[in-house]
């Protein structure tokens, strides 16, 4: 089933790929988030253990599928190969630390008191659905990176490397979902609104796929760039984001070891089908 899925993408439009691939992403999201409607409240040691998950697949995600194929791609030899890797990881770096000073939005497990971004009257369910939606953003840029340089023919990115970033990040976009709307269904919000809200916080991975897969054939020599930057992105969310999310309770040791399983999924993914 893997071969046919691989088969099926290399013979579509690029863009088109990458935008199926983050449907995929957006509707294991959907899945997440509909355990809303089965459970009455979270369970806060599953809750920080996912948590922890996600942050190990994207750690594992950003090297396996995005660092180590823009180092190998770059040209040159010595500290001039590494030129692309710095200057792409940094300013995706870079790029989610202005997002989070300007866009309105407050991490899940903090108080209404430690929201972040420039001041609005929004609501918390807004403010909490924003927050995992900043997370998408990376995630939905990497896996149309990815499906562009395929299509530009780079021997260093693969339609199978593409479909597992995928795959991985469909897998920790279950608990993502879950994580948006179970908090907001304890906020008193419907468990519909609470649905909605969930699913809706990875919309923008379609539309970041596309854009990166646009990006990529358009201008084919920012390939290492914008791989390398997408990895920078999504570091900066795990470390400044996910991490302390999940280590707000006295589950620390969960939240660590859902870390560490995650990371070793990923791995096992890109190494073993990639």
């Amino acid at each position: 089933m893997f071969n046919d899925i691989v088969n099926y993408l290399r013979e579509i439009d690029p863009t088109l790929a990458a935008f199926y691939a983050t449907l995929f992403t957006w509707g294991l999201t959907a899945i997440g988030a509909s355990l809303v409607f089965f459970f009455k409240k979270m369970n806060r040691k599953l809750f920080d253990g996912m948590l922890g998950f996600t942050g190990g697949v994207m750690v594992a995600a950003s090297f396996w599928s995005l660092l180590a194929p823009g180092i190998e791609m770059s040209p040159g030899e010595g500290f001039i190969k590494t030129i692309p890797a710095v200057t792409g990881f940094g300013l995706g770096a870079l790029f989610i630390f202005a997002l989070d000073k300007i866009l309105p939005h407050l991490h899940v497990n903090f108080k209404m008191s430690e929201k972040e971004g420039i001041k609005t009257p929004w609501h918390k369910s807004v403010l909490l659905t924003l927050a995992i939606t900043m997370h998408n953003i990376p995630e939905g840029l990497a896996i149309g990176v990815l499906f562009g340089g395929v299509a530009a023919g780079i021997p260093e990115a693969s339609i199978e490397g593409a479909v597992i970033l995928a795959l991985g990040i469909g897998i920790q976009n279950f608990p993502e979902g879950f994580a948006v709307a179970m908090p907001l269904r304890g906020l008193g919000l419907s468990r519909w609104k609470s649905f909605n809200y969930g699913q809706l916080s990875a919309i923008v991975e379609p539309i970041a796929a596309v854009l990166g897969a646009w990006a990529v054939l358009t201008f084919e020599p920012i390939l290492p760039y914008a791989l390398c930057f997408a990895a920078g992105a999504m570091i900066f969310v795990v470390v400044e984001e996910v991490v302390p999310e999940s280590q707000q309770a006295n589950h620390t040791d969960i939240s660590t070891l859902g870390f560490i399983g995650g990371f070793i999924v990923m791995m096992t993914l890109d190494v073993a089908l990639g």
